[in-house]
């Protein structure tokens, strides 16, 4: 079975050999009426979800037992690590002023990313290989954008698009593509690195699987997943910061 890459319900009753490059259903159920379906996708999001909470709740305690005047184990080091390098990286492409505010943002979704892109090491199927996910991602930082351009910029956030006015429909077009830019570029390389994964798996003898695969992980899985988490979350950056021109 070949799937296009989107909801395909009668994945359940397809032999386990097959190839799918679609959103599986997995569960059936009605609500209101409507046939609704949990998919391979949700399963992933609640798998990511249950992990980044049942880190949080361990540093947050490690964090609060923590000696001041003992030398940090390990974990506390990591937890110190990430959270210097997501303040610096915030600082270095928003600003002094305004970059802490935009901290736990953007390690959220720095974070979530890519966990979800990893998520493929494990034999899931990436949440971000579904547009559904990135739609709403870029969506978030969509609405962030315009709100602290109304915040710092007052009406001069939509009276910029009108300057020079010959452009205004080039500028318009620049501001409703930033969601769909942000979400697609996200959602193809993601895509792909799962389509060639899963052409490798189907098409190759079971015999070559045993060596082959753990290279291309690397590049699919790491290389690239850790590539476009962090192009997706500079590039929000770079839309929010450019709010603060003329603050």
């Amino acid at each position: 079975m070949l799937s296009s890459g989107v909801l395909n319900p009668q994945a359940v009753e397809v032999a386990k050999d097959d190839i799918t490059f679609g959103v599986d259903g997995l569960i059936r159920y009605n609500l209101f009426g409507h046939e609704l379906w949990i998919t391979t996708t949700h399963i992933s999001l609640l798998v990511v979800m249950i992990v980044i909470i049942v880190f949080a709740v361990i540093a947050n305690r490690c964090i609060k037992k923590a000696d001041p005047y003992k030398v940090p184990g390990k974990f506390l080091n990591l937890i110190e690590y990430l959270v210097e390098s997501i303040d610096h990286m915030t600082k270095a492409n928003m600003g002094e002023k305004h970059g802490l505010k935009f901290s736990n943002y953007i390690g959220t979704l720095f974070i979530s990313i890519l966990l979800m892109n990893f998520s493929g090491l494990f034999g899931m199927r990436p949440p971000t290989a579904d547009y559904g996910v990135t739609l709403a991602l870029a969506l978030i930082t969509f609405v962030l954008i315009h709100y602290n351009g109304f915040k710092y910029q007052k009406a001069a956030h939509v009276t910029n698009l009108f300057k020079p006015l010959p452009l205004t429909p080039i500028n318009i077009i620049g501001e409703l593509a930033t969601p769909l830019s942000l979400s697609l570029r996200l959602f193809g390389n993601i895509l792909s690195g799962t389509v060639m994964m899963g052409l490798i798996y189907g098409l190759l003898p079971k015999v070559i699987l045993l060596l082959v695969p753990a290279p291309l992980h690397i590049y699919f899985d790491i290389f690239s997943g850790a590539i476009q988490t962090y192009v997706f979350c500079m590039l929000t950056m770079v839309f929010i910061s450019n709010t603060f021109e003329d603050a």
